[in-house]
């Protein structure tokens, strides 16, 4: 096979249906759409899932369990490991996080996860720190804080 002698498949290439375009052509006055009624008409038809008038499937079965995610809070999470970008002694907030470029200044709350290791002594501020990293924080000589 050479590359001239290349071809789609049979069935690949489609031409378009030109619907609406006279009598000759197969698809023209009511352009395959019939007399009347709702489709033939322009915007017709019925939304996704309707079923006439019967109860729908989706409204007809059971709703089983139920799902936390409307009621979820959710974080901006940063490890220990990367406050050791600032300084020993430093006040770290979500300001001096926002300013180095680790969290979204106008996203959700800060939470202070533990994987890593600090090495620095820093006072941190967050809304909510894991078990771990408050430890970490502070076996480091730091201290934490409720924001």
């Amino acid at each position: 096979m050479k590359l001239h002698e290349l071809k789609p498949a049979d069935g690949a290439k489609k031409e378009r249906k030109r619907v609406g375009r006279g009598t000759g052509s197969g698809y023209g006055k009511t352009a395959g759409r019939g007399m009347k009624g709702q489709n033939a008409r322009s915007g017709g038809g019925v939304r996704p899932g309707f079923e006439g008038g019967q109860n729908p499937i989706i409204a007809r079965t059971p709703q089983r369990g139920f799902s936390n995610a409307r009621f979820r809070n959710e974080y901006q999470i940063i490890n220990v490991a990367a406050l050791n970008a600032f300084e020993d002694g430093a006040r770290v907030d979500r300001e001096a996080l926002a300013t180095a470029g680790l969290i979204d200044p106008d996203g959700p709350p800060l939470k202070i996860l533990g994987n890593g290791e600090l090495t620095r002594k820093l006072t941190v501020a967050a809304a909510k720190f894991t078990a771990q990293a408050a430890k970490k924080i502070t076996d480091a000589g730091g201290s934490t804080e409720q924001e």
